[in-house]
């Protein structure tokens, strides 16, 4: 596992917390919530720490999310 320094983690938090703001409340669920984080960190991991960007990759994964948890 990658390590992160603790403004990325502030950055991460950040697109976390907004992602979730745009995922429909019936699927606004804990579940949704650690797979986005997850999606964030694997971003992360894989070099984009641009906060725009984390956002981009976490709002192109709430399709799967009204799938999977409907």
């Amino acid at each position: 596992m990658p390590q992160f320094d603790p403004a990325l983690i502030q950055v991460m938090k950040s697109a976390l917390e907004d992602i979730m703001t745009r995922v429909p409340l019936e699927n606004s669920t804990p579940a949704a919530k650690a797979y986005l984080a997850e999606c964030i960190l694997k971003a992360a991991a894989q070099g984009q720490t641009n906060y725009d960007a984390l956002i981009a990759t976490a709002a192109d994964q709430i399709q799967v999310i009204v799938a999977l948890f409907s």
